[in-house]
């Protein structure tokens, strides 16, 4: 069942409040944690000469903004949670404070999109609004990646958080309706069997066809 679109607002403040509360924790159960794979699936599909302008979208605490970092791109966060955002700031990283439901982006300004573990947040009817505007801060031909918890399209509320948990093939609807064109898809972690993999990984091209704006 869609939530009501009054109830977005809470949806969006219960979810940013369960991390919020558990930003410390969530911090040293993750900062560890290798996603090497997936920054590489991101990487290795941008066109052009880097250094890359990527945007990391539920940055979290920072992690992954410093792996890009250190591979030598431009890396800016978007987080709405306030923790989480006063300690990616801490490390000197630029982040847009926004609301997932509530973005303010700017036109074609990334190469990249790394969206890993956030998209789920998102609740299906706001979905194809929320993939329209990532797609329109991308460049030309950009790239996003995702990675999010595979389910058989359950949604609702999960110790806390709101998540829509997708199969490949609606995700995949989504994302061609949204103006982008599948590069790969993969699950993790990588090595297990099918059942032991809860992670659905896919990297997407933007197409032009679709007007930005």
């Amino acid at each position: 069942m869609e939530p009501d679109p009054l109830d977005l607002d809470s949806i969006a403040k219960v979810t940013l409040a369960h991390y919020d509360q558990r930003a410390d924790d969530f911090w040293k159960g993750t900062r560890d944690h290798d996603v090497s794979q997936n920054i590489d699936a991101l990487i290795q599909h941008i066109q052009g000469t880097p250094p890359f302008t990527i945007l990391d979208f539920g940055c979290g605490p920072g992690r992954d903004l410093k792996a890009f970092t250190d591979l030598g791109h431009i890396a800016i966060g978007l987080e709405g949670s306030d923790c989480f955002a006063a300690m990616a700031r801490a490390q000197g990283f630029e982040i847009l404070q926004q609301n997932f439901l509530k973005l303010d982006l700017p036109n074609q300004k990334f190469d990249g999109v790394f969206a890993n573990a956030s998209l789920f947040h998102v609740p299906s009817q706001e979905l194809p609004r929320v993939l329209r505007e990532l797609h329109a801060t991308l460049k030309s031909r950009g790239v996003l990646f995702s990675s999010n918890p595979r389910g058989n399209n359950e949604e609702g509320w999960n110790k806390g958080r709101y998540g829509a948990y997708h199969d490949f093939e609606t995700w995949h609807g989504f994302m061609m309706d949204a103006g982008f064109v599948e590069l790969t898809h993969y699950y993790r972690p990588a090595g297990l069997p099918c059942e032991q993999q809860p992670w659905l990984a896919s990297v997407w091209r933007k197409t032009d066809s679709r007007e930005d704006g």
